[in-house]
């Protein structure tokens, strides 16, 4: 009886272990979009651009492939405690990492929208915040694997500087819109821009609060000013 306890327990650990690589091949391949994204829109190589809207679909799969895999845990293995904490949390960390894949899509459809057109102004602070961006993301991530609640209390934190960055690059934008109006078009499309990648960092900051709420078992809001 206990070896066949054993044996089960063993499995459903596999089980685990599985959906957990799979949610870290899903955050690759969103890295990877969002970089691609930034690259289309800085050089404006609308190409890149038209890839990272199609490769969107293969996030979306993966995203639908974890959620059934973890309802299936649920469903047979009926797991209790830190076991079903551990599934839930890997089913609300693929939809943050879903959303944040939309967003990389959002950015190249802004690129599309701009088309040949240069941007406004050389783009410096906005490929800034995506860098933070997805190194937090890297760092949420790793916090997972780590278990690690004060690296994950870490990235939180962070998304204060990614947050000071897109209120520059808002200001800063709307200035050129005050004293050109016939910059307007051009600024909307870095706005809409920066504002999907503060919302990039907003969703690393939702996956460190599930590790936080994985590890000790309470749900908190760490930066309460996010929407």
């Amino acid at each position: 009886m206990a070896a066949m306890r054993n044996s089960t327990r063993a499995g459903f650990d596999r089980d685990l272990q599985a959906l957990q690589d799979d949610l870290l091949m899903m955050g690759s391949m969103v890295q990877k979009a969002i970089f691609k994204a930034l690259d289309g829109l800085k050089n404006r190589d609308l190409s890149i651009s038209r890839q990272v809207i199609a490769e969107d679909d293969l996030i979306d799969r993966k995203r639908f492939m974890i959620e059934d895999r973890c309802i299936d845990l649920i469903a047979t293995q009926q797991p209790l405690a830190k076991d079903l904490r551990a599934i839930i949390t890997v089913l609300h960390i693929s939809v943050e990492l879903e959303r944040m894949g939309d967003y990389a899509e959002g950015l190249a459809k802004i690129s599309l929208r701009m088309g040949e057109q240069p941007p406004l102004k050389p783009l410096i602070d906005i490929p800034r915040m995506a860098e933070k961006a997805t190194e937090m993301l890297r760092r949420a991530l790793d916090s997972l694997v780590r278990q690690d609640v004060a690296l994950a209390r870490d990235v939180c934190a962070s998304d204060d500087e990614v947050d000071e960055l897109y209120t520059q690059v808002y200001h800063e934008l709307l200035l050129y819109m005050a004293q050109d109006p016939k910059t307007i078009e051009r600024a909307t499309f870095l706005l809409w821009a920066a504002h999907d990648i503060e919302r990039i960092a907003d969703r690393a900051t939702n996956v460190a609060e599930r590790v936080i709420y994985l590890v000790t078992g309470k749900l908190s809001e760490l930066n309460a000013g996010r929407y």
